[in-house]
Parts: C-alpha cells; sequence; structure tokens
C-alpha cells in the first residue's frame, strides 16, 4: 500500500518587505490585492498545524500543486523552499508550480532553481515538465501549467509539447502497470476555462487522458474542495481538486477552510483500490477534522 498527500496553495504569510522597484511590474495589483483582501483571508495561521497533522499519517507521497508564494519575489521563493523543508525530504515531497509562483517573468525559473529536487524527476528529455516520480507501483507524474501573464490574469497554459511528453509519460507507466497521478496547478475542466483564471490548452489536457489513460489527476488553484471526473482510456478519471492551505478559516467569499487529502493506494489482484480522506478546518472551530471519506477504486 502506498499513501499519498495532497496540499495546495500554499501562499506562505506574512508577505516579506517589497521593494519599491518590484512594484513597478504586475506585483502592484498582487501586493494591492494582498493588502485589502488576503491579508485577512490567507494570514496563514493555522498551516503550521494543518502539516503537522498531515505529516502524522506518514505519507509516503506528498504532492504540492502550486502557488507556494504570493508575488514571487526572492524573499518569498526562499521561505518556500524552506516551508518545503518543514513538510519532507525532496525523494517523498514533490512540487507542480501554480501561476502565482511565475508571477513575472524569470521568477518561475527562479523558484525551480531554489527548489531543486522538489521539482525534478525522471523525464523523457531535457524538458523539466513533466517529471516522474516513482514509489512502490504509485507514480506521480507532475505536469506545469505555471506561466507569468499580464496583470489581472491568473490563467495557466498547457501546450502541445507538454502534451507530448505527458503522452509518452502516461504511456510507458501504463504498459509497466502503474498507478499514475497526474499533478497540474489549473484544473482542467472545461467548465471552468474562464480566459482570464482557467487552464489554456484544457482540451489538449483532457484529449492526452482520453488517449492515454490516468488512474488520478490532482489539481489546486480554486481553493475550493472539488471532484469530478473526465474521460479516460478505459473509463472516467477522477479530478479531485483540494482547498487552499493559507486559511484555517477562510473569510474571502467563496473560498473554503483549509484543507489536504490523504489517498491510500494498493492493487488487489489485477484491479486498484484507491480511498480518500479530506481533513481540515470547520468556518467555526480551528479543530482539524476528518470532513469526507470515500473509495475512488
Amino acid at each position: 500500500m502506498t499513501t499519498l498527500a495532497h496540499i495546495s496553495d500554499i501562499h506562505l504569510a506574512p508577505l516579506p518587505p517589497v521593494p519599491l522597484r518590484a512594484l513597478f511590474s504586475k506585483r502592484v495589483t498582487g501586493y494591492l490585492n494582498w493588502r485589502m483582501n488576503r491579508e485577512k483571508a490567507m494570514s496563514g495561521e493555522g498551516l503550521t498545524n494543518l502539516v503537522r497533522h498531515m505529516r502524522e499519517h506518514r505519507p509516503d507521497v506528498t504532492a504540492v500543486t502550486g502557488d507556494l508564494t504570493n508575488l514571487a519575489l526572492d524573499a518569498e521563493i526562499n521561505t518556500a523552499y524552506n516551508w518545503l523543508q518543514t513538510v519532507g525530504d525532496p525523494r517523498s515531497v514533490c512540487v507542480s508550480p501554480g501561476n502565482h509562483d511565475a508571477y513575472v517573468r524569470g521568477a518561475l525559473e527562479k523558484a525551480l532553481d531554489r527548489w531543486g529536487p522538489y521539482t525534478r524527476g525522471e523525464t523523457v528529455d531535457k524538458s523539466p515538465f513533466p517529471f516522474v516520480r516513482r514509489h512502490g507501483e504509485l507514480a506521480v507524474i507532475v505536469c506545469s501549467s505555471a506561466v507569468p501573464t499580464a496583470p489581472l490574469m491568473a490563467r495557466g497554459e498547457f501546450d502541445d509539447a507538454q502534451a507530448e511528453r505527458l503522452s509518452r509519460c502516461l504511456s510507458l507507466l501504463g504498459e509497466a502497470g502503474y498507478f499514475r497521478v497526474v499533478l497540474i496547478h489549473h484544473p482542467p475542466n472545461l467548465e471552468l476555462r474562464h480566459p482570464r483564471l482557467g487552464l489554456w490548452g484544457a482540451r489538449t489536457f483532457r484529449q492526452v487522458i482520453a488517449q492515454q489513460g490516468a488512474e488520478l489527476i490532482l489539481h489546486g488553484h480554486t481553493h475550493k474542495s472539488s471532484i469530478y471526473a473526465v474521460p479516460g482510456k478505459t473509463g472516467d478519471v477522477p479530478v479531485v481538486g483540494v482547498a487552499a492551505a493559507a486559511a484555517a478559516q477562510s473569510v474571502q467569499a467563496g473560498d473554503d477552510p483549509a484543507r489536504y487529502n490523504l489517498f491510500k493506494v494498493e492493487r488487489h489482484g489485477s484491479a486498484w483500490s484507491c480511498t480518500m480522506r479530506e481533513f481540515g478546518f470547520q468556518r467555526l472551530s480551528t479543530d482539524i477534522v476528518l470532513r469526507l471519506q470515500l473509495r475512488i477504486y
């Protein structure tokens, strides 16, 4: 049996001092949004307790689906690396970056370089994404939808080149009999194809899943818990989104309180068994509780 934890949208707080020169960019809108909205909604006061609770389950693998930073400042990127070390060893923790980690040009490259082994694995060529982590019979395929965008934009991109590499990974791992988990920050739900916030290339992503199959897809970005499915090669593939880990009790309209998901995967003969448990805060309590338990396979 392999245990996989999923946490996302960390938005580490507090925001460090922002150099004036950094505000002569898209960062000025993010800074104002933080001061007017997110500073209260995402204080991060419950994040330490959430991670501690998650680590008590001793997951074999921890998937972090992006937005560790807010403005992708150098100081934030360094703080995020320190935070990743509290989550676990890079051999058992992998990161799919989010749009906030690529807030301005050059930021994502700095983040990937600083976070190092947390954002690396086996690849089919010299391109960094997708990369693969294998743990027993579980294979985690880490994609990236993080790209720098214009002010007021939070969209992601999944292009044909990454699609071709993902297809090769899924094909090889499928033939080898792995339980394939695909990570991406932006949801591949076509109903969420907002031109400003959604995933450009969602249709391409879903075509790869339909052609090659997968057992599970995990994402963040929406700050909400969600479960739906997309067509796969031999049947529907579950798609699970997790609420932002940044706030214990969110005061931002539409956001869910901070949560993480825990999956237990094992093979029974020729079939897979996968159960999911969702842990997190309640709006009127500071306790972390089991909110949901269901069998996916």
